[in-house]
Order: C-alpha cells, then sequence, then structure tokens
C-alpha cells in the first residue's frame, strides 16, 4: 500500500528553505526529543492536507506523548507484584470496572477499522482522549483511594488491578506501531522478558462479552454530570 500526503511546511505554512531559515531537520527533532515524538507527530498530522511543523507544534507533541507515557507508568506503578492468581472473574466485578472493559472493547473495533483504513490521525485522537480524559482524569482519580488504602485482597482492589492489566496490555499494543521504542521499553518493564517484544505480538484481543451498550450509555451520561 502507498499512502501520499501534501508538502511538509513550516508553522507559517511556508516552504521550508535554508534562505528563509525554516527548514525542520528529523535527525535535528529526533536529536533533541526522541524518535516516538517524530513518530507521533507523522500520525496527528492531517495527511489530506499540507503537513505543517516546526518548535511549537513539536512542543505540543511532546505534551501529548507525556500524557500517554505518564498513563503507561501509572499503570506499570498500579499493577506491581500482579499475577494471574489476583484476578477477578468478569461477573464479579463493580460496574465501574465492567464500564472499563466496555471501553477498551469499543476502542479496539475503532483502531482496528482506523488501522485498516489507514486513519492514523484519528487512531492518535482516540488513544489520546481515553488516555487523558477516560482513564487518568476519571477512572483512575476514582480508584486511586482503592488502590493506595484497600486491603491487598479486597475484591475491589483486585478487579481495580485486573482491570489495569488489560488496559495496559492493550495500550502497549495500540501504540506498537506508532510509539515503537515507548512501547518496547513499557513491554519489557512489564513482562521482565528480554526474549519477548511487544513487537511480536498483534493487537490485544478484547472479550466479547465485555461489550456493553446500555453500560457505555449509562456511565457516559454519568460522566456528563
Amino acid at each position: 500500500g502507498v499512502l501520499t500526503h501534501g508538502f511538509v511546511l513550516d508553522e507559517q505554512g511556508r516552504k521550508m528553505s535554508q534562505s528563509l531559515g525554516n527548514v525542520i531537520a528529523p535527525q535535528k527533532v529526533i536529536e533533541q526529543n526522541g524518535a516516538d515524538i517524530l513518530r507521533l507527530w507523522v500520525v496527528s498530522s492531517d495527511y489530506y492536507d499540507d503537513l505543517r511543523i516546526g518548535p511549537e507544534i513539536i512542543k505540543r507533541q511532546a505534551d501529548h506523548y507525556r500524557r500517554i507515557r505518564n498513563t503507561l507508568r501509572y499503570l506499570l506503578g498500579a499493577l506491581e507484584g500482579f499475577s494471574a492468581d489476583e484476578a477477578v472473574r468478569y461477573d464479579e466485578m463493580p460496574e465501574l470496572e465492567r464500564w472499563v472493559l466496555h471501553r477498551l472493547s469499543v476502542l479496539n473495533k475503532v483502531i482496528v477499522e482506523k488501522t485498516q483504513s489507514y486513519d492514523f490521525h484519528g487512531i492518535f485522537t482516540a488513544l489520546h482522549d481515553f488516555c487523558n480524559s477516560e482513564l487518568s482524569a476519571f477512572y483512575f482519580d476514582i480508584r486511586k483511594d482503592c488502590l493506595y488504602c484497600d486491603s491487598p485482597d479486597s475484591l475491589e482492589r483486585r478487579a481495580c488491578r485486573t482491570v489495569m492489566d488489560s488496559t495496559l496490555r492493550c495500550l502497549v499494543s495500540w501504540i506498537a506501531p506508532i510509539l515503537c521504542f515507548t512501547a518496547d521499553e513499557a513491554w519489557y518493564a512489564y513482562t521482565q522478558d528480554e526474549t519477548d517484544s511487544i513487537h511480536l505480538h498483534e493487537y490485544a484481543r478484547c472479550d466479547q462479552s465485555w461489550s456493553d451498550a446500555a453500560l457505555g450509555e449509562k456511565w457516559g451520561q454519568i460522566r456528563e454530570i
């Protein structure tokens, strides 16, 4: 498959040239920010039009990247010592945990469809909104007291960590084609297996039973309120 895009211009929409001094070299961006920031700029750009790049745009991408990376760091910290013995069955989980699994199942379909249609900008938007709005600002905020204060064998805390395990596995697999170095780093931090790489895996599979439209609508209304 061949994907074509418009010209790459500077932040003001001008053609890059040595005389204007507005050339943005990929090597310079990688040197200062890392390759994953440049890759994130690629997927966040709308390739149907001309693409723009410059210091402020790169700075915004670094902020977006930080939000996704911080989500992974929080999940890794919260899952310290987690094992399959701790896992809670779906039918035993509180409603909030089942809502997160529902959102994972919905997002998985969206990302697979957008990957097949080359809608990389849509993938970036979906992942960024999920990490920033649904996880960090909502689910993590609600469950932090449970994580920090409840007994390790309490059902609610175990259910929370079970869902976080699924969330981490899905997130790392979804970002792997985009933030390839970050995904590899996060996967190794979780598995501690040097022989395994996230790039040897496909997208994480979500159980069909996780999909619950009525539950999704209910919690959507709760979030709006």
